[in-house]
């Protein structure tokens, strides 16, 4: 059975880092795309950033420069380490994982970013 489960979610100023964290069990993070996804009230979920089994990464234009993924194979856990966050990147982020053709997601966390 597979499991994500994402933590490190909070409340946080403008200008504020928030590191979060995806650890998986009955998957190897190393063999499959990992992603970070987030979900805005009214919006649609959106790819924050990923990182392919190559260790290819990808980041939406909005969080380039500010968001970095990371992906520790010894602890099969992969990092959403966020830096100078905006109000506008208030939302539920989910962490995902894509191997043998199926896609699986974390519980979400929340982030919130306001004074």
């Amino acid at each position: 059975q597979v499991q994500l489960v994402e933590s490190g979610g909070g409340l946080v100023q403008p200008g504020g880092s928030l590191r979060l964290s995806c650890a998986a069990s009955g998957i190897i993070f190393s063999t499959c795309t990992t992603g970070w996804y987030r979900q805005a009230p009214g919006k649609q979920r959106e790819l924050v950033a990923a990182i392919s089994s190559g260790r290819n990464t990808n980041y939406a234009d909005s969080v380039k420069g500010r968001f970095t993924i990371l992906q520790d194979n010894a602890k099969n856990t992969v990092y959403l380490q966020m830096n100078s966050l905006k109000p506008e990147d208030t939302a539920v982020y989910y962490c995902n994982a894509k191997w043998n053709y199926l896609d699986y997601w974390g519980q979400g966390t929340q982030v919130a970013v306001s004074s």
